[in-house]
């Protein structure tokens, strides 16, 4: 039997995000959807590491206040933080307040840019998507890691980056549309346009 649930809009969903709405309206719009600006992905990586050991709920409606605490982030400005704004993100109850995440983020904001000279953080992060998809139908089904988010964890600390484990990296492959774990019976099943879903329930790269 399928994880989904039905909405009482008919459209079925994943019991993660079938009852809150911000939840939701997240999955509904934006997750799994491609993400290929840099400002956008590092966003991205920076809430996935703050995400460890939490809840993507606490996350997300923290996000606004993430934005503002990291000046949208944008690496060039993040790269910029010292041991002052350390402290004083320290003191902001608005945001997660756990000192190696955000000297981590200010840490990846600066490999970021030293990415630039090498194709860029898109490009880099691109580069790992696999062959093929997941097709999971029950949650039990879908992935923690892959062969791919191992090696992009691996990548990513020897180009400087912190707080990228291969779970980690799995979430954001997942959330950015590398991959697409959406469950097969999932309304949302194929709709980033990056994959396609075969009548199997296998996937292929759209276009190849």
């Amino acid at each position: 039997m399928a994880d989904t649930v039905l909405g009482e809009d008919g459209l079925a969903r994943p019991a993660w995000a079938s009852v809150d709405p911000m939840l939701r309206e997240y999955y509904d719009t934006e997750w799994g959807m491609p993400v290929t600006g840099e400002q956008e992905l590092f966003e991205r990586i920076s809430l996935e590491g703050f995400q460890a050991g939490l809840s993507w709920a606490t996350i997300l409606r923290k996000r606004p206040a993430f934005r503002k605490a990291f000046a949208d982030f944008h690496p060039d400005t993040v790269a910029t933080y010292t041991e002052a704004e350390v402290e004083q993100l320290m003191q902001d109850a608005s945001i997660v307040r756990n000192r190696r995440k955000i000297e981590a983020t200010i840490t990846n904001a600066k490999a970021t840019i030293e990415l630039r000279n090498d194709g860029g953080l898109v490009q880099f992060v691109w580069s790992f998507q696999p062959d093929s998809s997941p097709a999971p139908r029950t949650a039990a089904q879908v992935p923690t890691t892959s062969p791919e988010s191992i090696a992009l964890s691996k990548a990513l600390r020897k180009r400087g980056f912190a707080f990228v484990g291969p779970t980690t990296m799995f979430a954001l492959m997942e959330a950015v549309g590398i991959v697409d774990t959406h469950l097969v019976d999932s309304h949302r099943r194929g709709s980033s346009g990056v994959w396609t879903t075969l009548p199997d329930g296998s996937t292929r790269l759209t276009g190849n």
